[in-house]
Parts: structure tokens; sequence; C-alpha cells
């Protein structure tokens, strides 16, 4: 089966807590805190692999969760960081933010084109540190540890696009599966009806010293654009590819379109999908010369493809143009012609890629674009007034402050206010206008506020 697009919820590994401990040893009656540190949390990968072709794995399986950090313990001895869970998806994959509420997709994560690339979709949390790191001048013997810290949970949308050197398009029954099946190893099903192909197949053919990965995408019709006969589906499989292939059957099919009219409907298609579709180089190839009629109305369309050529061109005959301004004019069941438009197509495959290489190496390519925006995000807090003596503190850094703290150790929850100070939370309830003893909620906890000019900003917790 098929698969190009999936949704699945991704869940690091907890962090494991850290552990409150002193040293006792024989002759040593005041060994100091020897806590170890909670293990990190594994993460969630997305990878991109070679050997994977389809998103298959994802189709029933929809939850995916790395391994937890364990326990610190007494001597120093730190927890075990947890596994990372690997996530295989063939190349050519994008990962996005996925909203499972709205059922809407949210900003690019990655797009992972190269085998080997990944991406961390879901962090594993921080491992909570053991007592021996709260150890000041004024706390000698601190008689607490950091909890570990949740990991992060989302959903993520995995998009397949077929990575490709060209790709074959036209009209349903065409000739397209004819013609790979001619040019490559591939074997798609080729039939005497439209769409005989309902998914993309992929062939690897070879001219001289150069070789291409070619792409059968199903037929288009009228209105693919916006989504008719599946066309979103398989539109989305022409956007990576370098070279477009354009299919026009000289005979009309058994409909008896007209083939000029498919020449037209294909390429306004392409345009409307993706503005850079219109400008991407192309070699228009009229197909099934072998049939008795077709003479008249090739001659026509090789007029029209010239045209097309010069106007794109700036109507300059002579500058250079993304349509290839000569037809190429074969018979997919016969071979003829066929063996000119491979080295045709394996010639323009190579001066694109020497072109794209070219321009990568200049390039400045900037990493981690979301992972900076994410953390960015994570960092910020917001307070709102939820009514007259109630306010609510939001944000993931001071959310998971408050979950990784142990509510039953006093040192610990005091810790927690000196965070909190440093972070700038009492200032901005301040700011606010939060009053002494007004209630503040942190996620399902809930405090009374005592401002800096009282009490050294205290906070007690209140039964909610």
């Amino acid at each position: 089966m098929f698969t190009d697009k999936v949704r699945i919820n991704v869940r690091g590994g907890d962090g494991g807590a850290g552990c409150m401990s002193f040293r006792r040893e024989a002759h040593v009656p005041k060994g100091g805190p020897d806590g170890g540190d909670g293990g990190h949390g594994g993460n969630v990968v997305v990878q991109a692999d070679a050997s994977v072709s389809s998103l298959i794995d994802y189709r029933f399986k929809h939850h995916f969760k790395a391994e937890r950090g364990t326990h610190g313990r007494g001597s120093r001895m730190h927890g075990a960081t947890g596994q990372d869970l690997v996530l295989k998806v063939p190349m050519g994959t994008v990962v996005r933010e996925y909203f499972e509420e709205t059922k809407e997709s949210g900003e690019l994560i990655a797009d992972l084109t190269h085998d080997g690339e990944s991406v961390v979709v879901a962090s594993g949390g921080m491992g909570g540190r053991g007592n021996i790191h709260f150890v000041t001048s004024t706390r000698r013997a601190p008689a607490f540890a950091e909890l570990g810290e949740p990991a992060e949970e989302r959903w993520i949308e995995l998009e397949m696009k077929l990575m490709a050197d060209a790709a074959l398009v036209g009209m349903p029954s065409a000739g397209k599966s004819s013609l790979i099946a001619r040019i490559s190893a591939a074997r798609p099903k080729v039939g005497a009806y439209p769409f005989t192909t309902l998914v993309p197949n992929l062939g690897v053919a070879t001219s001289g010293d150069y070789s291409f990965v070619v792409a059968d995408v199903p037929g288009l019709i009228e209105g693919a654009h916006e989504g008719r006969g599946l066309g979103h589906e398989f539109l989305r499989h022409i956007e990576r590819t370098a070279l477009i292939v354009h299919i026009v059957d000289l005979t009309g099919d058994w409909e008896g379109r007209d083939p000029l009219n498919d020449y037209r409907v294909i390429n306004d298609e392409l345009a409307l999908y993706a503005d850079e579709l219109a400008t991407r180089p192309r070699i228009v190839v009229a197909n099934k010369i072998d049939v008795p009629g077709t003479e008249e109305v090739c001659k026509k369309l090789a007029e029209l493809v010239k045209a097309d050529s010069i106007a794109a061109a700036g109507g300059n005959e002579f500058a250079p143009s993304p349509i290839d301004p000569k037809l190429y004019v074969i018979s997919a069941v016969t071979g003829k012609g066929v063996d000119q438009l491979k080295a045709a197509i394996a010639t323009k495959v190579h001066e694109l890629r020497e072109e794209a290489r070219r321009q990568l190496e200049t390039e400045v390519v900037f990493d981690h674009v979301w992972e900076h925006r994410r953390l960015e995000r994570d960092r910020r807090f917001t307070v709102a007034k939820l009514s007259d003596g109630i306010f609510r503190v939001s944000g993931a850094q001071v959310e998971r402050m408050v979950v990784q703290c142990d509510w039953e150790n006093e040192e610990a929850i005091a810790f927690l206010q000196h965070r909190f100070k440093r972070l700038g939370v009492d200032q901005a309830l301040e700011r606010a206008g939060a009053r002494d003893g007004d209630e503040i909620r942190i996620v399902e906890r809930a405090f009374e506020f005592e401002s800096s000019t009282t009490h050294e900003d205290e906070f007690r917790e209140l039964e909610i």
C-alpha cells in the first residue's frame, strides 16, 4: 500500500528524578550530600532513510514514545539516559507541526531530502538534579532534589514527496506508464483505460554516462489544482522534480479530446497549483505518433510549444527558456524516438544538477530554525487576570518548573520561589496588578501572592 501523508503523536521520555542522599560511612559522620542526577529522557527523532519507500509503518500506529531516564541514586550515581526513538521515513519527507484539536497543519519543522538527515520532533525531559547541586555557603545540607522534567509531546504531520529528477505528467492514458516501462526497469500497470495508474511509480533510466530517476505521476484532469481527481495528492509529487516531462496524447484518447487543449489544461493546472511550477524546466513529448492521422496535430503542437518557449524567454527567440522549444515525437509502444528523448532528459537533468550544486556551494544554510523558534517560545510566559484577585501564569518553562518541584519538601518549594524571582515572574505579576493575598494559578496548583516589599516574595500553596 502506498501511503504518503500521516499524522502521528510523538512523546519524548520523561527525565529521571534526582536523588536526595547524604554520604554515610564509617568514621565519616558528616559526609555531606551525595545524591546523583536523574537520567535525561530519550528524544523522538525523525530520520530520512534511502531504504524506506513509504509511510506505511505509520498508517495504523499513531502513538510513539521514547524511553524515560532512570532515577539518580546515592553515592553520586547518576541515572541512565533514555534511548532515543528513531522513526525512519523516506527521503523527501516534509515534517510539520499538526494540531489535532483543530485538524490544521502548523509550522514547517524540517524537510528531509538526504539519506541520514534527521530532526528531533519531541525532546526528552531533563533529568532532575541531585541534592549535591544545591549546596551553598549558607545551605550546607540541602534536603531536597529535583524531580525529572516532563517530556515534550506533540502531533506532527509527515508528508512524503517523491525524490525524482524528472516527472512524467499528462492527461490520463497519455502513455506515461508505457514510457517509464520503456526507458527503465519499472513495471507499472499499463491498461487501455483512464486512471490505470493510481499511485506514483519510480524508475531509474540510463543514457550514455548519465542516469536519472523518473517518476510516473497518475493522470491529471482539469481542476486538479482544486483537488479534482485526487489532484492535490498527485501534484505534490511534482514539486521536488527538477524537470517536468509533459506527455501529450496525439490521438485524444478514446474520448476524442483535443490534444492542443490537453496541453493547455495541464500547463494551467501546474501553474495554478504552484507559481514556481509555471517556470519549472520542461520538455514536451508528443506520444502515439504510430497512430495514422496524427501528423497534422503534431505540427500544430510543435508550433504551440515553440511559441510558448519564446514567450517564456520574454519574447526573445534566442534567449534561454525553461521550455525546450523542440517537440520530441515518440511512440512509447514501438519505441520510435524514445532513445533521443531519453538522451535529452538525461542531458537536461545533468545540467540542472550541476546548476543546483553550484548554488548550494554559495548558499548560506540556516539549520535548526524551527528548534530556535521553539526554544524562544518555550522561555516566554504570560500573566492573565482571570477575575478580581485571581491570576494565571502560563508558559512552558514556568509550568515545567512547577511540575518538577517536589511539593512535599519545603526546601524545594523555597528554591522554586527563588527561580520564579530570577525569571521575573514576581515582577510580571505586580505589573499585571497582583496584590498581597491574590491567588496565583500555575498548571493545577494555586499560590497566595506576597509582593517583594512584604515578605521576600514567598508563595504559600493553597488547596484547590
